[in-house]
């Protein structure tokens, strides 16, 4: 029996030149291990994000909370159904047509259990960079979120 032969990768990758490219797939990568990481208490980045938002803004709309994390309109109504139904948040009347957002005794539990989960990613991430580069990513990466003009 003849054993199969080992070829070596020699395509070539043009694609890790590219800063946008390069940054997608470091996002993707990134979301798809800190959902992993929440995968024990049944959360996606996305609900810990909100309740971490709910947390330091009670009170917050269902419109703000699906602006600040780039949610469309139209999936933020399943997607705070979601964390309502499991007794996480509730609903309370901020005015005569909207309601905020508040977190419940269960919600503040297990942000407390997401909180460390993520701060621990957080950690984990950050040294990955070498040491001298820390300092200036998080003031790249906001460069590039908020991008005034080209």
């Amino acid at each position: 029996m003849q054993m199969p032969i080992s070829v070596p990768n020699r395509m070539k990758d043009p694609l890790t030149r590219l800063p946008g490219y390069v940054l997608r797939r470091a996002s993707a990568a990134t979301v798809a291990e800190l959902n992993q990481r929440l995968q024990s208490l049944d959360l996606r980045h996305a609900e810990a994000a909100c309740l971490l938002l709910i947390d330091a803004s009670p009170g917050l709309t269902q419109s703000e909370i699906g602006r600040t994390l780039d949610i469309q309109r139209s999936n933020m109504a399943p997607f705070a159904l979601r964390l309502e139904s499991r007794g996480l948040i509730e609903r309370r009347k901020v005015d005569g047509r909207s309601q905020g957002l508040i977190l419940t005794p269960i919600g503040r539990s297990v942000l407390a259990k997401a909180r460390k989960v993520v701060e621990a990613y957080e950690l984990s991430l950050i040294r990955r960079v070498p040491e001298e580069l820390r300092p200036a990513v998080l003031p790249i990466l906001m460069a590039l979120w908020n991008r005034q003009s080209d």
